[in-house]
């Protein structure tokens, strides 16, 4: 029915739209936070801006930022071709125009987001389909097929209850349990999703950027059972009540993080590069502040705390592990997708610019500065709930994210 990729090399025209359309929904998400810091610096999350907000930052950039990176990744990765770029193309038009009518409708009328949600359901599924028959054909599953694999489960559970939710607000269904289905559509879109998918791609790309060998994979077996076995005591807390639960869980993914931290010390101790690039250690910098969050989360469950510093801590995750792990990764990724597109077949017949050219390491140093700078700011605004300490910091987050759009625009002018 669709036309099949004939090799491993996507058409680049794929991965482009959806981090293209990913940097204005960047860009879209952090000023809805700035107009409406008065709401979050007391603690409100429950309103149609920063619904909208939320969705197009999570949805619109990193979602979208992870799908355009995996049609490019997943043929690498696992050595198999993309099932159907024809199909992927439609998966991005309807995936696309679902995040931004969902998003639009959250902010405007809530009650009206269910047909909306329901058309960005449609486009996650397509690329799940997508991503099921292109892994399907691999020729022999590995540990990266277990945490890909999981991610994308975490994924379709995530959408599936967040139109749950969109329903019960309709219609009253499953009001008793909203709560619950409400905490576990959250976990399961950053905790199941973001962070088992950086962590299998991690594995692919630390020893890439680092130019690592002979280091042994037996550790991501832990990783994976620890961390997921988390996710598992977590939500099985949100409907029990238990705290014993949740105690358990925010300690099994504390665990399973710091076992994931160990395991790239050992593939960065193995490199033959000497001197790591600035964005990429940017990627190993979020690692160290998930460890961190990681922490902050089993320490206020364990204190009976979690409930009232869910929010900032949330947040936190969202920019200084997610955000930083995909800002890390995408500012290498981009610039060798565009050079291999454009000037791999060209070695040899005329002078070409060299990769390094492609890649902008005098503005590395400041978008980093930035992005660390406006989030030390933001966990200061809420530990004090200082609203212009609040709004330096995020309208340094905003510039940020411009001039990383601004970074990743560049690339294709070369």
């Amino acid at each position: 029915m669709f036309q099949q990729s004939s090799g491993n090399e996507t058409n680049i025209k794929l991965p482009f739209s959806f981090i293209l359309f990913s940097m204005l929904a960047l860009i879209s998400s952090q000023m809805l936070i700035l107009l409406n810091g008065d709401l979050l610096i007391t603690g409100t999350f429950r309103l149609p801006a920063i619904w909208s907000a939320a969705h197009l930052f999570v949805l619109g950039w990193a979602l979208m930022v992870a799908m355009g990176a995996m049609y490019q990744l997943v043929p690498v990765a696992f050595l198999t071709p993309i099932w159907s770029e024809k199909f992927g193309f439609w998966q991005f038009t309807v995936t696309a125009l679902g995040i931004l009518t969902f998003a639009a409708a959250l902010y405007l009328r809530p009650q009206d987001a269910l047909v909306p949600g329901i058309l960005t359901l449609a486009g996650i599924l397509m690329f799940l389909v997508q991503m099921f028959m292109t892994l399907r054909s691999q020729a022999k599953p590995n540990i990266l097929t277990l945490f890909v694999g999981s991610a994308l489960f975490s994924l379709l559970l995530t959408i599936t209850l967040g139109i749950t939710l969109v329903t019960s607000m309709k219609t009253g269904f499953a009001q008793d349990y909203y709560q619950a289905i409400f905490k576990t559509h959250i976990l399961l879109g950053t905790v199941g999703w973001f962070s088992l998918l950086i962590f299998g791609f991690s594995y692919k790309m630390v020893p890439m950027f680092s130019l690592a060998h002979g280091f042994t994979m037996k550790p991501a077996a832990y990783v994976f059972t620890v961390y997921f076995s988390g996710i598992i005591l977590m939500v099985s807390s949100f409907f029990s009540g238990s705290h014993f639960l949740e105690v358990a869980g925010t300690f099994l993914l504390l665990t399973g993080f710091i076992i994931f931290s160990w395991h790239v010390k050992i593939i960065i101790e193995k490199r033959v590069k000497k001197k790591l690039d600035r964005p990429f250690m940017f990627a190993l910098f979020a690692i160290g502040c998930g460890a961190a969050i990681h922490l902050a989360a089993f320490a206020a469950s364990s204190a009976h705390l979690l409930a009232k510093t869910a929010g900032p801590i949330l947040l936190l995750y969202l920019i200084a592990w997610i955000a930083y792990s995909i800002i890390g990764y995408l500012y290498k990724i981009v610039p060798f997708l565009w050079w291999t597109h454009k000037y791999s077949k060209e070695i040899g017949k005329k002078k070409v610019p060299a990769l390094k050219d492609l890649m902008d390491e005098k503005l590395a140093l400041p978008l980093f500065i930035l992005f660390t700078g406006g989030t030390v700011l933001l966990i200061i605004s809420f530990l004090l709930q200082l609203m212009p300490i609040f709004y330096i910091g995020q309208s340094l987050i905003l510039m940020a994210g411009i001039l990383f759009s601004y970074i990743i625009a560049k690339v294709l002018t070369i």
